[in-house]
């Protein structure tokens, strides 16, 4: 229309050189053999700026939140930035030296995982370290001992946590968003509406996860979302062989009870009670981040604190931050975490 604005002009951002995402394939190996059948064959979405070719870069890697997966985080993003858009703005500005970025897919079939080794959900830990990180580095000559990092948001932020406490040695740098800690918190209202659903469906785990897969070619509900992710939770920190998909409650059906045994093997995997055991390795990072809101819906706020209050104790170097702002749509923070990471890797 002569004289009037396109309709492309509605999506144009700010102009800055744009960099490249090149999307990797892998057969994985270590992911074979997973309780729930998951696909073996992963996509890893590689970010290098512009005029770069990533050799001799330092290499992050986005650990995606659950319901994600790492390519989404290179979709087009309305009324805001995607993860390339906003590595763009931030390396043309020279508010962070150039990196690359990998983003796997790691999604499952419960909805995603948290990037630790499962029974059920598959060994997610070993597919990190030993097969993408490896490929891409390959591929790009970028990272290596001392030039890695890892970053991401609620479990996101969980992954990187954890794998900064079991990995010290492997990555050098993580930023933890809104992780998931402080179990007895994050999930203390929880198990009564897991119970609540599948009470519909007799009780069964299964006939409500069957009942769950048949209806997403409809609609899927908010809340039913947030049933599954309970649900994988249990997949993940305390994986049953003999139940379908994995998934065994800490509860009784019944009252609600904690079953202590059970309870026990999520606890076990709180970054609260693994900084307990393995708090002295996070003195060789070059860089850790976390932060979260202090409206956070999902009471993480008060295991950030707590996170932070333990990390002072041993001495651990490390950026706490609260921000004024709930758990949703808050990946402006990378704004902040990104330039530490990146300019503690050079």
């Amino acid at each position: 229309m002569a004289g009037g604005r396109h309709e492309g002009d509605l999506m144009r951002r700010e102009a800055f050189p744009r960099g490249t995402v090149s999307a990797l394939w892998l057969e994985s190996t270590v992911l074979q053999g997973n309780l729930i059948g998951e696909p073996t064959e992963r996509r890893i979405d590689v970010y290098v700026p512009a005029d770069h070719d990533g050799r001799g870069l330092p290499l992050l890697v986005d650990l995606v939140g659950f319901t994600g997966g790492g390519p989404s985080h290179t979709n087009w993003k309305n009324f805001g930035e995607n993860l390339p858009e906003r590595l763009d703005r931030l390396i043309a500005t020279g508010a962070m030296p150039p990196v690359v970025v990998a983003l796997p897919d790691c999604y499952t079939k419960l909805g995603g995982n948290q990037y630790i080794n499962s029974a059920a959900l598959g060994r997610w830990d070993d597919f990190l370290l030993s097969e993408m990180v490896p490929l891409v580095e390959r591929e790009f000559s970028c990272g290596g001992a001392g030039r890695r990092g890892c970053f991401g948001k609620s479990s996101g932020g969980y992954g990187a946590m954890v794998h900064a406490l079991l990995h010290p040695d492997f990555w050098s740098a993580a930023a933890d968003h809104s992780g998931d800690k402080a179990f007895e918190l994050l999930f203390a209202s929880d198990w009564p509406k897991v119970l609540r659903a599948i009470a519909k469906t007799e009780n069964s785990i299964q006939k409500w996860l069957e009942a769950f897969f048949a209806a997403t070619a409809v609609k899927v509900k908010d809340g039913d979302v947030h049933v599954l992710m309970d649900l994988a939770m249990c997949a993940t920190y305390d994986p049953d062989p003999d139940a379908f998909m994995g998934v065994r409650l800490p509860v009784t059906i019944d009252t609600c009870e904690i079953i202590p045994e059970r309870w026990a093997n999520f606890v076990k995997w709180d970054p609260l009670t693994l900084v307990e055991t393995h708090g002295e390795g996070l003195k060789r990072l070059k860089a850790l981040y976390l932060d979260c809101g202090d409206e956070d819906q999902y009471n993480l706020v008060y295991g950030a604190r707590r996170m932070h209050k333990r990390l002072d104790a041993l001495g651990v170097p490390h950026i706490y931050e609260e921000f004024p702002d709930n758990h949703s749509s808050v990946d402006y923070r990378m704004d902040r975490s990104l330039p530490i990471l990146a300019n503690a890797l050079l």
